[in-house]
């Protein structure tokens, strides 16, 4: 006779809605597949991305138009506030990073994406600029550290089965594709409804994130973890290879973000285009990172990460001494392609390699990650604006080509790279075993 017998798999417990461990549950109900359940937790993952992604880009463009039309804030004031929303996320992205690392589950995620649907709400009953700044630092930060929670539970979640080796480059393409597609919606809900009606929407896409988060289930159990703090675990985690590679992603984003505040510029002052050329600038490279980040999947199975990133981040480099070069439009929808091409490598494998060189901390790995890019929002916006006043909008542009070349020559040293950072192959979990008497 052949039965069923369970091992000591998640499948065996009974959790709370958001991922808290209640019970021992009953072992007479089958179990799924491990590949099905693979699947379905990875479909369950791009929802949330997808909406969390269309929720971030379609009031992104507008916050700041918002406190300066709707709030009548000055410029210094409209940057205090962004300033406070980024400084906010930074230390929530840490310790909501910290705390899934110390007990794995989906309530860090909830938190952070309920917190921005509150402030989001408040804003549209009020313009006091000091309530503005509560909400900037007490609800709008939080919603930063979504991004980094939901790849944590794609870390935990896929570590084993079919989607483990390509979750997330999907998972990076379909926030490509929101990003694409979430401020024309926020146009077109500007334009209908104005500001309160953005808002709302904006909100309500952030509630609509609790939905396949409640549907992904209970976290899987990852690998034994070291008790946080203790010195052996410390030493693992700042190691020379994890702090380059931090430095490496800052100095990146920072040349991204700063070249995203130079080239609309670039475009309209000196070249003297409009800024619906702008636009179609930064739709094109949104577009071109969907099909870089799934070609990504296409990669041999081992095949090492660092030499990949280095490369999009040299491209990167490429990138801004052509736009710098470029006199008319064409010309610049074409380097759009590089642009995207870059940004798509490094943000899908820049990802993983930390997690990889921080194995036992998940949260905490993809938090680094996420502030490397916060970090470089803070920066950004006064270096571009600052270099651009003083020694014109060319210099800006090949300035971020200089950022990004040294910090590919940070990665570039942070010295040899492990196996565990090879882009592992596919592996097939086990939920059950067969015994036979």
């Amino acid at each position: 006779m052949t039965r069923c017998r369970a091992t000591r798999s998640p499948a065996g417990a009974a959790f709370g809605p958001f991922g808290q461990r209640t019970s021992r549950a009953g072992r007479g109900f089958p179990e799924r597949k491990p590949g099905n359940a693979s699947r379905m937790r990875l479909n369950h993952l791009i929802a949330g991305v997808l909406l969390l992604g269309i929720a971030d880009s379609m009031i992104g463009p507008y916050l700041v138009l918002f406190g300066a039309d709707e709030a009548n804030l000055s410029p210094f004031q409209v940057g205090v506030f962004v300033s406070l929303i980024a400084a906010s996320g930074l230390v929530v992205s840490t310790w909501l990073g910290r705390r899934y690392d110390r007990s794995e589950g989906r309530w860090p995620a909830v938190v952070a994406v309920t917190a921005p649907a509150v402030g989001y709400l408040v804003l549209t009953v009020t313009t006091d600029y000091v309530l503005l700044l509560l909400v900037a630092i007490g609800f709008l930060g939080a919603g930063m550290a979504a991004f980094p929670q939901l790849f944590s539970l794609a870390r935990t979640h896929l570590a084993t089965g079919p989607a483990a080796a390509r979750g997330n480059p999907v998972l990076r393409s379909v926030w490509s594709l929101a990003w694409a597609i979430g401020p024309l919606l926020g146009a077109v809900v500007l334009a209908w409804q104005g500001y309160r009606g953005l808002l709302l929407v904006t909100a309500a896409v952030f509630v609509l994130v609790l939905v396949p988060l409640a549907a992904l289930g209970h976290t899987a159990p990852g690998p034994a973890r070291e008790p946080t703090g203790t010195p052996g675990t410390e030493r693992h985690r700042w190691t020379r290879p994890v702090l380059l590679a931090v430095a490496s992603y800052t100095l990146f984003h920072t040349a991204m973000l700063s070249g995203s505040v130079a080239l609309p510029l670039y475009v309209t002052r000196t070249l003297d285009l409009s800024d619906s050329d702008v636009g179609l600038l930064f739709s094109v490279c949104a577009f071109v990172e969907v099909p870089a980040a799934l070609g990504l999947l296409l990669l041999p199975a081992r095949m090492r990460k660092r030499p990949l990133i280095l490369a999009g981040m040299l491209l990167f480099v490429a990138y801004f001494v052509m736009v710098a070069a470029s006199s008319t439009l064409a010309a610049l929808v074409a380097t759009q392609v590089a642009r995207g091409v870059a940004i798509a490598v490094v943000g899908a494998l820049g990802i993983t390699y930390v997690q990889d060189l921080l194995p036992t901390a998940p949260g905490r790995a993809t938090a680094l990650f996420a502030n490397t890019l916060t970090t470089g929002s803070l920066i950004s916006g006064v270096l571009a604006g600052a270099v651009a006043q003083t020694l014109g909008y060319q210099a800006a542009l090949l300035l971020c080509g200089g950022l990004a070349a040294l910090g590919a020559a940070l990665l570039a040293v942070s010295g040899p790279e492990d196996r565990a950072t090879a882009v592992p192959a596919p592996e097939a979990g086990a939920a059950t075993v067969l015994a036979t008497d």
